[in-house]
């Protein structure tokens, strides 16, 4: 009994090309350095900007501003959190707020560069097109007769 060759479902084919399309290819690498440059910036503003806002205002640390729904408060979210209590995270929600607004700035000046250059490309004439044949031919008529007069 010979076998059947075993194709594979036409979705299947859809779906590869799909993926393989450029736009597709470019939005994942945009996702990967996106999620890169998230890291970055998280990093930010945890070890760089909240220190220093934290003591330009007496000293806080953003990261345990919390409030205690239910359990017992103690000395950081952490704590309050491996105990058992229900905590809203003030200060959590604040650092985010922050690193929105980083990357908001940051895509904001991105946006705006690389607009300016698309204008400048868009504002650069374009080369003159190569006469087609027919021009020249109709010159050299044309030069021909002035010639013979």
């Amino acid at each position: 009994m010979a076998q059947l060759p075993i194709r594979p479902p036409n979705w299947l084919e859809e779906f590869r090309k799909f993926i393989m399309r450029g736009n597709v290819v470019d939005l994942a690498v945009g996702i990967i350095i996106g999620a890169a440059f998230t890291a970055i910036v998280a990093s930010l503003v945890k070890d760089l900007f909240n220190p220093v806002i934290g003591l330009l205002v007496g000293g806080i640390d953003f990261s345990n501003i919390f409030v205690v729904l239910k359990g017992e408060r103690l000395a950081t979210l952490e704590l309050t959190q491996k105990a058992g209590g229900v905590t809203l995270n003030v200060g959590l929600f604040i650092n985010a707020v922050i690193q929105f607004t980083i990357v908001a700035f940051a895509v904001f000046w991105l946006v705006k560069v690389l607009s300016r250059l698309q204008r400048k490309e868009e504002a650069k004439p374009a080369a003159p097109a190569a006469p087609s044949r027919q021009e020249v031919l109709l010159e050299e008529i044309r030069d021909l007769l002035k010639a013979r007069q």
